[in-house]
């Protein structure tokens, strides 16, 4: 097509959604003239789906995003209506932090710090086509005909890609919200190779809160005690909403089963593969059929709106059908629906084509990050983009790539599980698939991140001394608490206060801290010399303390883990070269090139017996 040369730019950011935001922001934060492209500026940090940010597995990820020098966290402490720590009656390994938004104050915040950022440039128009010669991608072209030139391109198109809704026998092309979708950048993406595959998500309808009747649901407050997800944030007081919980029944399920015929789902429309862990409505009641009752959350979209969100409800049935099963359900008999349901195809690519830079594997300087990769959600496209924009401009400045392991974050395990594995649907992130979950705890994320994303040039000043300072002060009071002992005869009461046992010989506060039944709180009352401490610095301390044996076994196991990780591949290397592989295995590692032995120990299709001949091989190179 024809374009003209409007400006240059080192980095461009095709996308402004959750995966765009963090992208854009970390390669202007490290130096580098970026712009960011979005369909619509109301796209920005656009809540699509529900109204909130973290939860199981992704509040991990968000407080890592955060000890990176990241966005989301600090976005959602400023937007947050409601806060909870989820899985508290479990181990620390899987408490994660949730909170609602108000989803409009995400997006204007989110949209103000964009524009406020130095080197980077936010602009209205609709990508259609890349430059690219054989050194690779060279900029962008938009439908207008204005073309930018870039040294890299950050692809981060969400769901946009050759979007099409859903809502019963009706479908029609549009993105999500109803925004425009992104055809010809998708069949353009497919002429220079990108292998395109078509996932399927959806949404719940929305409704009018006051057409509710609340008095029939359970409410769901947030915690008294708010946890911030950003580490810059010491403590926060705000006025909290509720949520409400209230259950489907077999008159709901009765509905939906009579009519799904007329789902899109169940009627062929519908080619996408949809998420496994976040199924419509008639998906749970088709393959749950024994099951009696489905919750739901009503959750407020926000402060200024009487939208609220349904979630657990999303649907492609017809509107008609919708509103005859939503009013099944205690406190939804009145309800009046204004944004109905809806499931959504688009185009992803197949994560096995990029490297753990999530770069291209045969476009130079193209990355990829967010839905476009085939994952799902805010946090974990975040994630993405926040790697991806790092390791844009570390390679612009001839740096090292940015990598972190499955032993490191959570983040590496997502990133690893998308490219060295793959995924065949929308992939979620979950504390089950971290083997080392319980050193990968969210409140600890800022003592293993903060550093590297420092030294890799993210991180602030203001942010790093915030670490260091934290990081000398647990280790000053764990030290302490070691070093004071206490006789048994001047806690006898105490312990008795507290149904602990009695002590026949003097103990630190370490050990004593480390009963199930004491907390750091509680040992206020016998040690009066402690030091002021933030609820950050103590929770992991304590944490340390209590689960010390546990964290060191972990530990060793990463120590074994590493020897594998450790063992480098070459990208040029020729597995075809290896007496002994099967042949599956020599195309996979071929084709994926992995980065270590660990890698491609974890490749679908290379068994241990192929590892075993892979380290014999590499052991007779070594000693040639």
């Amino acid at each position: 097509m024809n374009y003209f040369i409007l400006d240059e730019y080192d980095v461009i950011v095709i996308g402004a959604g959750h995966a765009g935001c963090e992208a854009g922001l970390a390669a202007a934060r490290m130096g580098h003239r970026t712009l960011m492209l979005s369909i619509n500026l109301e796209a920005v940090a656009m809540m699509a789906c529900n109204p909130s940010i973290g939860g199981t597995g992704k509040g991990h990820l968000v407080r890592e995003i955060d000890a990176l020098g990241g966005e989301m966290g600090i976005n959602i402490d400023k937007a947050f209506i409601q806060s909870k720590m989820l899985n508290t009656a479990k181990g620390p390994a899987v408490h994660s932090l949730r909170a609602q938004a108000d989803k409009a104050r995400y997006h204007e915040e989110m949209k103000k710090t964009l524009e406020n950022q130095e080197n980077l440039d936010l602009k209205q128009g609709e990508a259609v086509d890349l430059l690219i010669d054989d050194d690779g991608v060279k900029g962008v072209i938009l439908k207008t005909g204005a073309a930018y030139r870039s040294k890299a391109v950050i692809l981060a198109t969400g769901t946009f890609l050759r979007g099409k809704i859903f809502i019963g026998e009706w479908s029609y092309d549009s993105g999500p919200n109803g925004l425009s979708a992104s055809v010809e950048l998708a069949e353009n993406l497919k002429r220079y190779g990108l292998l395109m595959r078509r996932f399927k998500t959806g949404t719940p309808a929305r409704a009018l809160g006051r057409t509710l009747n609340y008095e029939r649901m359970v409410e769901q407050p947030g915690d008294e005690k708010i946890i911030p997800f950003s580490f810059m944030n010491d403590e926060l007081q705000k006025d909290q909403v509720s949520c409400w919980l209230t259950y489907t029944n077999e008159n709901t399920h009765k509905v939906i089963r009579d009519n799904f015929s007329r789902s899109a789902l169940f009627g062929g429309q519908i080619e996408g593969i949809g998420p496994r862990y976040c199924p419509s409505i008639e998906d749970k009641v088709n393959r749950f059929a024994d099951k009696e009752r489905h919750q739901l959350f009503i959750e407020p979209e926000g402060l200024y709106t009487d939208e609220v969100y349904i979630q657990g409800m999303s649907s492609s049935l017809p509107e008609d059908v919708q509103g005859a099963f939503y009013r099944t359900i205690a406190g939804l008999e009145n309800l009046k629906i204004v944004r109905p349901a809806y499931a959504i195809e688009y185009d992803s690519i197949d994560p096995l084509e990029l490297s753990m830079t999530l770069e291209h594997r045969k476009i130079d300087n193209l990355y990829c990050a967010g839905q476009f990769n085939g994952s799902s959600g805010y946090e974990e496209a975040a994630a993405q983009g926040l790697i991806a924009g790092i390791n844009a401009a570390r390679k612009l400045d001839g740096r090292e790539p940015f990598l972190l392991d499955r032993s490191e974050a959570y983040i590496g395990v997502l990133i690893d599980d998308l490219v060295t594995k793959g995924t065949n649907e929308p992939y979620r992130i979950m504390t089950s698939r971290a083997e080392y979950r319980l050193v990968l705890r969210q409140d600890n994320a800022d003592l293993r991140l903060t550093e590297k994303s420092y030294h890799a040039g993210l991180a602030s000043e203001e942010r790093y001394r915030r670490f260091v300072r934290t990081r000398a002060a647990v280790e000053q009071e764990m030290k302490r608490l070691e070093n004071t002992v206490i006789l048994p005869s001047e806690i006898r009461g105490f312990l008795e206060k507290h149904g602990s046992t009695t002590l026949q010989n003097k103990i630190s506060l370490a050990e004593l801290l480390k009963r199930p039944e004491m907390n750091y709180e509680i040992l206020a009352e016998i040690d009066l010399h402690r030091p002021k401490l933030s609820q950050h610095a103590i929770t992991q301390m304590e944490v340390q303390i209590k689960y010390q044996g546990y964290i060191v076994k972990q530990l060793q196991q990463i120590e074994r883990f590493k020897k594998l990780e450790n063992r480098r591949l070459s990208s040029e290397f020729d597995y075809n070269q290896v007496d002994g592989l099967r042949i599956e295995a020599r195309q996979k590692l071929n084709q994926l090139k992995p980065i270590s032995v660990g890698q491609a120990s974890r490749i679908s299709g290379v068994s241990p017996a192929d590892i075993n001949v892979l380290l014999i091989h590499l052991e007779k190179q070594k000693r040639r």
